[in-house]
């Protein structure tokens, strides 16, 4: 099971407030003329899409049963990871972008309703931080989901501070700066999230592996002779895998070279999907040997 499958309950528990939530934020926001509730609903939108598609990719990759999958459909989650990225871009981009006309006709927002809102969901945001910070740390699908949670949280008290300031002052221009500042939050975690989705995609070496202590490792089992063609990369968070080729000394027992490098690789580095080909003295000297 992938490390988002074994957060799968916390995960539908928080998608379920998020989006009972979100359409509130987004009716009071509305009725309210208050761009921050907006933006903030808005962003919350981005999270029950994301959580959405992170729970159907783990239930896809849980139950498929398709031979030609032999990975699994384990990558579906880092695609949902990609679309929530690109979600998160385009809200960012468009709360800016109204905050930028209301500076120059600030529309009249009712506070009070500002407030309330802004609280309760201060109080939905905190449950879902407590229900995903267990697997933030585990999964690339859970940890964007938690980043958005802290994120919406920080929105829901810049709103609490927008509405503040408008019922007490009546200061137009406190919701639009708010709102724009939600926005500015959002872009660089974005960024992230979508980064490190795309370097599972293009499949390089996970962030936290050196290539070159782990193929120095490989090569200093008794046994191998030489390490060559070895690759390493991620199928979805949690998962690594790796493939090599390991060049074995003369007199080297088979069996025991495969099994000492295959727990090498897994107690040491963490991967445990490992396929390594051992081959005998002289085999690359072999015509059409590679």
């Amino acid at each position: 099971m992938s490390a988002a499958g074994r957060h799968r309950r916390p995960l539908t528990i928080a998608f379920t407030i998020t989006a009972a939530y979100m359409v509130v934020e987004a009716v009071v926001g509305i009725l309210s003329g208050s761009l921050a509730l907006l933006s903030d609903a808005g962003h919350m939108l981005t999270d029950v899409v994301g959580l959405g598609m992170a729970l159907a990719a783990i239930q896809f990759a849980a139950s498929t049963r398709d031979r030609s999958a032999t990975y699994g459909l384990y990558r579906l989650e880092v695609l949902a990871s990609v679309a929530n990225a690109f979600l998160l871009f385009g809200v960012a981009i468009y709360v800016l972008y109204e905050a930028v006309q209301r500076f120059s006709d600030p529309p009249e927002v009712a506070g009070a309703p500002m407030l309330i809102v802004a609280a309760v969901g201060l109080g939905v945001n905190l449950v879902s931080f407590r229900l995903l910070q267990a697997g933030a740390g585990e999964s690339l699908n859970v940890k964007g989901a938690f980043l958005e949670v802290v994120a919406d949280a920080l929105g829901s008290a810049g709103v609490l501070l927008a509405g503040a300031i408008v019922l007490t002052t009546g200061w137009p221009y406190a919701d639009p700066i708010i709102g724009a500042a939600i926005g500015l939050f959002i872009l660089p975690r974005t960024w992230r999230l979508g980064r490190a989705a795309l370097r599972i995609l293009l499949e390089t070496a996970p962030p936290h592996l050196d290539v070159d202590e782990v193929e120095g490792r490989l090569g200093a089992v008794a046994g191998v002779a030489a390490v060559h063609d070895l690759h390493v990369w991620t199928l979805t968070s949690g998962l690594d895998a790796a493939s090599g080729h390991l060049g074995l000394a003369a007199g080297a027992d088979l069996g025991e070279v495969l099994r000492e490098a295959s727990d090498l690789l897994a107690d040491e580095f963490g991967i445990t999907h490992a396929t390594l080909q051992c081959e005998p003295p002289g085999w690359e000297e072999e015509p059409g040997r590679i």
